[in-house]
């Protein structure tokens, strides 16, 4: 008796949980990155741009892992893969834009960066809260926890970066943070791509 939710009854809870929670960390950063990307551009802030791309990633890495939820080892090693690639990305535009902004300096205005790394830092620490439990159920949730992660210290750099702005008067240290956020994104994308790789060469 009851013997179908020995296993798939149970598979189905899991993946119904990990399903509730994907969507919710979804919409957080879809939010957040409407409303950061705004910031980063009336503010004239490269730190505050990583961070608004951080969550566009995030967005569309969640969507990504919505849709592996129910899917099989290998293909969830695959989207896993995908999603290495789109860190990968977000940081090569990240260092473009260090690039651009050593071409042609600004004053970022720190009390936007401030009040945006607080703010995302709220969003960003409630969606690891909620992506917790899930962190080693398997490489697609793993990957998404790898990402909250990245978005904590994303946060705080753009918030160190502020304050380096206010008290040098220059553009400099947003320039220095966005150039740590970038490495950070690139050991991530290594992270998450070494992980799908690994998971494609020993199937279970």
């Amino acid at each position: 008796m009851g013997s179908c939710c020995d296993n798939s009854c149970t598979l189905d809870a899991k993946e119904g949980r990990q399903r509730s929670t994907l969507i919710k960390v979804l919409w957080i950063n879809a939010i957040m990155f409407v409303v950061i990307v705004a910031a980063a551009f009336y503010g004239q802030s490269t730190a505050l741009m990583s961070d608004s791309l951080d969550n566009l990633g995030d967005a569309l890495t969640y969507a990504l892992s919505l849709f592996a939820v129910s899917k099989g080892p290998e293909l969830k090693a695959r989207i896993a893969l995908f999603k290495g690639g789109l860190i990968f990305i977000a940081a090569s535009v990240v260092i473009a834009q260090i690039i651009y902004r050593l071409v042609t300096p600004t004053l970022p205005v720190y009390e936007v960066m401030s009040i945006f790394s607080i703010a995302g830092l709220l969003a960003n620490g409630l969606c690891l809260l909620l992506l917790w439990q899930h962190r080693h159920e398997d490489i697609n949730m793993s990957s998404v926890f790898e990402c909250s992660r990245n978005d904590i210290a994303s946060n705080l750099s753009v918030l160190l970066a502020a304050l380096g702005v206010w008290f040098f008067n220059s553009g400099i240290p947003d320039i220095i943070i966005a150039s740590f956020l970038a490495i950070i994104l690139l050991r991530s994308s290594a992270h998450v791509i070494k992980g799908a790789l690994a998971e494609l060469s020993n199937p279970t």
